[in-house]
């Protein structure tokens, strides 16, 4: 990991940037930093950092990145070299000290190996998700920021069949997922040049004659080409989605579906999703670790009664009622 570029100017946190175990840096308005380490929040209140140096630095450091930081534009979004983000924002919005946030970027390619010896994740678990993803099923990956959709997202990934074309759409480019035809496109947003967004690219994608499609994450108004991609031969895709269940993702990815679609009905929406959705996995935070808390099997939307049709293949609802995967005798036991 390299901070070359910020180093000089954020010397005061220096311990946290080389440190490879922390994943995240918080310094609040009330001059206390916090750093995550293992899904777990700490306080360092060894970190002294003066206000007007901190400021001073972070201009500089938008700067260094093309991006402006002043009081005309209090806000800073920008990409570091090696990948990790940078969040800052400066008074007035705050008061009395800045506030940032890094999010640092690991080259480490995380295995399935490493999340099921981290415990996100069973080896059946794992092992019927891979065979799904090679079956061609469509997937939905939700959670809150800081869950771990993107690392589950890359591994998961490497399940595709080799002789299959893959185009990869992300905000910020943190996959790496290693297959022999593979097409990676990000977005540019926050640059002085006509924007090309998420909704730019997938259109354009299906131009690209992929066999799937991975979209970093649904948020906006590509959600309708996303699920018309579903639903016209595109089928086996991947996409991360914001949401605090599973079920609820299926719900969230339809009310973007209509943002953009105010023609159609909600009802009109769920029924497409439910006939090109096949999986949802949601992932959550628990101390000391990530885990995949709820695997739902879409299995279509009930018109009459307005509501999806789907079942629980792991998750809280397996505990009373376990249901077994195909071909396999034992039930998944819930994550302990």
């Amino acid at each position: 990991m390299s901070f070359e570029l910020i180093l000089p100017f954020l010397r005061p946190i220096e311990p946290l940037l080389l440190d490879e175990s922390v994943s995240e840096i918080m310094g609040n308005p009330d001059s206390t930093w916090w750093y995550e380490r293992d899904g777990i929040l700490s306080r360092d209140a060894s970190i002294e950092f003066d206000a007007a140096r901190l400021r001073t630095g972070l201009e500089v450091v938008a700067n260094r990145l093309g991006k402006k930081l002043d009081e005309d534009n209090p806000l800073l979004n920008a990409q570091l070299p090696d990948g990790s983000r940078l969040a800052a924002v400066i008074p007035p919005v705050v008061r009395d000290t800045p506030a940032m946030v890094i999010r640092k970027f690991t080259s480490r390619r995380y295995t399935v190996e490493d999340l099921i010896a981290r415990g996100t994740l069973s080896r059946p678990l794992a092992e019927f998700l891979a065979a799904q993803i090679e079956d061609g099923k469509t997937i939905l990956i939700s959670g809150g920021t800081g869950t771990g959709k993107t690392t589950l997202l890359n591994i998961l990934g490497q399940s595709i069949p080799d002789h299959e074309r893959i185009v990869v759409i992300e905000d910020t480019a943190e996959l790496r997922i290693e297959k022999p035809n593979i097409l990676p496109v990000e977005c540019q947003t926050d640059t002085h040049r006509k924007p090309v967004t998420f909704d730019d690219l997938l259109k354009a994608a299906l131009r690209w004659r992929p066999d799937r499609i991975i979209l970093g994450e649904v948020r906006g108004i590509e959600a309708r080409t996303l699920l018309d991609s579903f639903n016209t031969g595109h089928a086996g895709s991947l996409a991360t989605i914001h949401a605090n269940s599973a079920a609820k993702a299926l719900r969230r990815f339809a009310n973007l579906v209509l943002r953009s679609h105010s023609q159609a009905t909600f009802a009109d929406i769920e029924a497409e999703i439910g006939e090109s959705v096949d999986f949802v996995v949601h992932v959550a935070r628990e101390p000391g670790r990530r885990v995949i808390r709820e695997v739902l099997r879409l299995n279509g939307y009930n018109r009459a009664l307005q509501r999806f049709d789907y079942e629980m293949v792991h998750g809280v609802d397996t505990v009373s009622n376990p249901n077994h995967f195909p071909d396999r005798e034992e039930p998944l036991n819930a994550i302990a």
